[in-house]
């Protein structure tokens, strides 16, 4: 019995350490993906560069982070998943580092670009741990404080943001990934599980290769047509190569023998039309991210500390209810939670065209921010959910690299469109502009659910158990 217990709780102790390993490398990753919004001002007031440099600092970092996380997940099957994510770890360090230092516009945007890399590396493996170390209604419970901590990451870098660039300087913003980093490291030294291998796996680089082509040719074409023109060979000759290199990627990815994206998953409905609820909400997500926070510095005359604190109830509100709701999934299906939750998320974005100058945070900005909270919390764990729920725990690396690649495109895509959504300037108008698109997207992911996402027989099941009326 002695022997029994000190396993059990040998096991759980590997468990939350494992857990533990996947939020902390994820946090690194989401928690950089976002930061950087509330130093953008600073970065182009002291390197300069204006809207165009600000676009680039974010797309050049999402760029590689999306085209390379397909890659990271047949890394991660090739070398094993642990040693994948220590590479990324150090990577990451390595270029905060760099971006840190750096002494022009163009060395910054490099160095954000070689970060994306090695983001890539760590979001699919993270999740897979958890994938294949838990199982049932532990997997929804793991799954949603992940949830919980990476999607505080995206909103709570805008207060840690403003903290340093009003305190020290933005370049202190790129280097609080150290310490992070360092503990995750510590932390794997620690586990006692061996690290998984396929013999059978490979890589596709080539295919690595047209991806990046396939979303840097036309972002680029997206963020200078302002500056140019679309009749500007320089503009309509990246955008027309990167469609042909993004359409000859999806080609070599039908025929792979084994593709860094299988077709074949994409016939799991609930992976599908989830994936097409993720371009939408994350799309939102990042644009949101980026239209408020910097208006509210360049327009609204918010110091970076203060327009980071605008989203904090954000983060209180998810914390305090992701895991609440993704046990719910795991109970009852995630597809109530993935209609509701974007709808009124896009109904609090709708609230916040009262916004006008000056700015009354309480009575403009705060009543839609604590509903996009709510609508953003019941949304991200289910949404995980369900995409990964029907996949085989073989496929668990590949469907989260995939989903997570498709996220990171959509944000991609989302601020590459900035210029065109809010104009030369994000001024109110830019401002009001952005909103609508956002809330138009939201409240689009949550039709998509609403129609498209199906419950698993046993969360219906549980829920007629479960229902008095019934």
């Amino acid at each position: 019995m002695g022997i029994d217990t000190g396993a059990a709780q040998a096991g759980t102790r590997e468990l939350r350490l494992v857990l533990s390993i996947a939020i902390l490398a994820s946090f690194v990753a989401f928690l950089d993906g976002t930061v950087v919004n509330v130093a953008l001002p600073a970065i182009t007031e002291e390197l300069g560069g204006g809207l165009a440099v600000q676009q680039w600092t974010v797309d050049a970092y999402l760029i590689t982070l999306g085209a390379l996380i397909l890659v990271a997940g047949s890394l991660s099957d090739v070398y094993g998943r642990l040693v994948v994510m220590r590479v990324g770890l150090v990577g990451f360090g390595v270029t905060s580092v760099m971006i840190a230092l750096a002494p022009t516009p163009e060395f910054l945007v490099i160095s954000r670009g070689l970060q994306g890399i090695a983001g890539a590396l760590l979001v699919p493996s993270s999740l897979a741990l958890i994938m294949s170390n838990f199982r049932g209604p532990a997997q929804g419970r793991a799954i949603g404080r992940w949830t919980a901590f990476t999607s505080a990451a995206m909103i709570v870098g805008p207060l840690i943001g403003g903290l340093l660039v009003d305190g020290l300087s933005w370049r202190w913003v790129f280097l609080i990934n150290i310490l992070p980093i360092t503990v995750t490291l510590v932390l794997m030294s620690r586990l006692t599980q061996r690290d998984r291998r396929d013999p059978d796996a490979s890589v596709d680089y080539p295919g690595a290769v047209l991806a990046i082509i396939g979303l840097g040719g036309p972002v680029f074409a997206l963020i200078e047509q302002g500056n140019l023109g679309w009749a500007h060979p320089a503009i309509w000759g990246p955008f027309i190569g990167g469609v042909i290199a993004f359409g000859l990627f999806l080609v070599r990815q039908r025929r792979a023998r084994v593709p860094m994206m299988p077709f074949s998953i994409f016939r799991i409905r609930n992976f599908s039309v989830g994936n097409v609820a993720t371009v939408l909400v994350y799309g939102a997500l990042s644009l949101s991210g980026f239209i408020i926070v910097v208006f509210l510095q360049q327009q609204a005359d918010f110091s970076a500390v203060l327009a980071g604190l605008s989203m904090l109830p954000v983060t209180i509100i998810m914390i305090a209810t992701s895991s609440f709701f993704g046990g719910l999934s795991g109970r009852f299906g995630p597809r109530l939670f993935m209609a509701a939750g974007p709808i009124i998320a896009g109904v609090g974005f709708l609230l916040m065209l009262t916004t006008t100058l000056p700015v009354d945070y309480w009575t403009q900005l705060l009543p839609g921010i604590l509903l996009f909270g709510l609508g953003l919390s019941t949304t991200v764990a289910p949404l995980t959910s369900a995409i990964l729920g029907d996949i085989d725990p073989r496929q668990s690396g590949i469907g989260s690299a995939v989903n997570n690649a498709i996220s990171r495109v959509a944000g991609l895509v989302a601020i590459a469109l900035l210029g065109i959504i809010v104009g030369e300037s994000l001024d109110l108008d830019g401002l009001h502009r952005g909103l609508i698109v956002t809330a138009t997207l939201l409240i689009a992911g949550g039709l998509v659910s609403a129609v498209g996402i199906r419950n698993p027989p046993h969360a219906t099941a549980q829920q007629t158990v479960a229902s008095p009326a019934e």
